[in-house]
C-alpha cells in the first residue's frame, strides 16, 4: 500500500459496517459520541498479535472506564480468529477482514522491511511464547504491519499509528493521554 494513502491526524475516519465473528453488525457511526480505538492485526495465529490483544484484555477494564470502546480486525477468517485469538475471549469485538477491505479504507501498509525488523524482537516473540501464544496457519500477507487509530467522538481520527515493525502499536499510555482530552 502506498504511504500516502495513509490516514493523517485529523482526517475523518472511513466509515465501515461489518460483522463480528459474533455475528454482530458493528459500524463507525455507533461510536459517534465515543471515543473509539480501532486496531488492525495480521493473522489470527499472530503470536505478537495476541500478545497485543493480551495487553488489551489486560487493560480493557480500566480503559472502558475511562471511556474507550474498541475493534480489532484480522485479515484472518472468522474460525481461525475463534480458534486463536478467540481462545483469550477478548470483551470488545473482532472482526474478520480476509479481502482487507477495511485495511485499504485506512492506508493499513504491507513492508517486507518492517516484517524483517521484527528478527530484531525476540523478545517480544519469546513475551508471547511465554504466554502461549506460540503461532499457528499464517493466513493473507504475512508483511502486514499492524495499525492502530485513535477516533474522537466526532468520527475523526485523533491519532494515526502505523506501526514501525510487525510488533509495533499505538503505546498504551498514548491511549490513556487520548481519554484525558
Amino acid at each position: 500500500m502506498l504511504k500516502n494513502s495513509q490516514l493523517q491526524n485529523g482526517d475523518v475516519a472511513p466509515s465501515f459496517e461489518v460483522e463480528d465473528v459474533k455475528g454482530k453488525t458493528i459500524s463507525l457511526k455507533e461510536y459517534k459520541g465515543k471515543k473509539l480505538l480501532v486496531s488492525f492485526y495480521r493473522y489470527a495465529a499472530c503470536p505478537l498479535c495476541n500478545l497485543r490483544i493480551h495487553d488489551l484484555i489486560t487493560n480493557h477494564s480500566d480503559l472502558k472506564k475511562n471511556g474507550l470502546h474498541m475493534v480489532a480486525f484480522f485479515q484472518s477468517q472468522k474460525e481461525s480468529i475463534l480458534e486463536y485469538v478467540g481462545k483469550q475471549k477478548p470483551p470488545f469485538p473482532i472482526v474478520p477482514d480476509p479481502e482487507r477491505k477495511i485495511y485499504s479504507l485506512y492506508g493499513v501498509e504491507s513492508s517486507l522491511g518492517k516484517a524483517l525488523k521484527a528478527v530484531f524482537k525476540m523478545n517480544k516473540f519469546k513475551e508471547a511464547n511465554k504466554l502461549g501464544f506460540k503461532g499457528g496457519k499464517k493466513e493473507g500477507d504475512k508483511k502486514l504491519v499492524p495499525a492502530d487509530f485513535l477516533i474522537d467522538e466526532k468520527g475523526v481520527v485523533h491519532t494515526a499509528y502505523y506501526g514501525k515493525d510487525i510488533s509495533d502499536h499505538l503505546p498504551l499510555e498514548q491511549i490513556e493521554e487520548f481519554l484525558k482530552v
